[in-house]
């Protein structure tokens, strides 16, 4: 990768780290789990910057959250986040920025396979999340289910629809 490509990278995964880190404090709290646009702009940065840049975005994210800068949901940091009710979701954004690149790269990064990679990979998210909300509440799994997922399921299919048109726009102008 030459110096021009490389700081192209760096600038758009320092972009994305960014949007997540706003994403989470667009939220509406209704449970142990806010509502929050961060997963959405996971899900694009996956499907814009690939499967290393996209995954080195959301370790960032991560690691800076986990140092102390408030970019959690809710103003939140630290480990104590990570141990919380949330930290499963937070943990899996890295199989799903990971696992939803790789799909929407090796299926053509066309709308419907770009579609097709954030539902996997918002599954992907739940399959981490709801588990360790159980685990940390001591909630019974279909209460994990109905505080953890099910709520969430509208507002996933249009960050998801809006993320598909979103990346739609970017790619053209930003020849990654």
């Amino acid at each position: 990768m030459n110096d021009s490509k490389q700081l192209r990278m760096t600038v758009y995964t320092s972009l994305f780290v960014a949007l997540i880190a706003i994403g989470a404090f667009i939220a509406i709290p209704i449970g142990p789990v806010p509502i929050v646009l961060q997963n959405m702009f996971v899900l694009l940065a996956a499907i814009i910057l690939g499967p290393v840049w996209g995954l080195s975005c959301v370790a960032v994210y991560l690691l800076i959250g986990l140092a102390g800068l408030p970019v959690f949901s809710a103003g939140g940091s630290g480990i104590g986040k990570l141990f919380g009710p949330t930290g499963g979701y937070l943990l899996g954004y890295l199989p799903c920025v990971f696992v939803t690149a790789i799909i929407s790269k090796g299926l053509g990064k066309k709308m419907s396979s770009d579609i097709i990679a954030m539902v996997i990979g918002s599954l992907i998210v739940y399959a981490a999340g709801v588990p360790w909300l159980k685990a940390v509440t001591a909630m019974t799994f279909e209460k994990a289910l109905t505080v953890g997922m099910i709520p969430f399921l509208p507002g996933d299919v249009l960050k998801i629809i809006a993320a598909a048109f979103i990346a739609r726009t970017l790619r053209p102008v930003i020849k990654l």
